[in-house]
């Protein structure tokens, strides 16, 4: 894992967020399977139809230790793009995690993976593989641009997409983010006449 990443993998998504305005973020429902998991690398990109999911085996095949898997499977909940067989491979042959802009099957065996897997929620019926997808294009996942290499970082929140372009102004953005909240944390929990004027101030703007 890049030393930038280790970093990120310790930020809140929510600080991440705000400091890119949230226009990265993807779209709320697609949540953590547990709420403990918590993922931070570099996106490989996976674009398949409704109903198609070899693409995503080309690309466990390619992937790199840290890669995140993500697939912009259309938002279709009605077709798994993986069980827990192939979120197994994934997982052995090093990437991080998976954001899913669609479903998962074998919800039971890949929490038993202690693998973290993002996505819509889970479906009984399997994709098909008729070849048809890319790997390694840009996509829109959830809602959001992901580039090949864009930073991904996941938690109980939900999913941010931190742009390669932008990736150290958002960093620096985020540590002070980060720092802000938990100096006003400091000063007003559990202070009662601290909380007032924190609403006051807030009020008066």
């Amino acid at each position: 894992m890049d030393e930038l990443v280790k970093i990120f993998q310790n930020i809140p998504t929510t600080c991440i967020s705000d400091a890119m305005n949230g226009l990265n973020n993807l779209h709320p429902s697609i949540k953590p399977l547990m709420e403990e998991y918590k993922l931070a690398g570099r996106a490989l990109t996976v674009k398949i139809p409704v109903g198609e999911n070899l693409a995503v085996l080309k690309a466990i095949r390619e992937t790199k230790p840290d890669d995140i898997i993500v697939v912009d499977a259309k938002g279709d909940q009605y077709r798994a793009i993986a069980g827990d067989f192939v979120v197994g491979m994934a997982q052995t042959l090093g990437a991080s995690g998976l954001v899913v802009d669609g479903v998962i099957r074998d919800i039971v065996g890949i929490k038993a993976l202690n693998f973290p897997v993002f996505s819509k929620g889970t479906a009984v019926a399997a994709s098909g593989k008729a070849g048809v997808g890319e790997v390694n294009v840009p996509i829109s996942c959830g809602g959001a641009t992901v580039h090949p290499g864009d930073i991904i970082v996941g938690d109980a929140d939900g999913v941010v997409v931190i742009p390669q372009s932008i990736e150290q102004d958002v960093l620096a953005k985020s540590l002070e983010k980060l720092k802000t909240d938990q100096v006003r944390e400091d000063k007003i929990a559990g202070n009662p006449q601290e909380i007032i004027n924190y609403l006051d101030k807030m009020l008066s703007k």
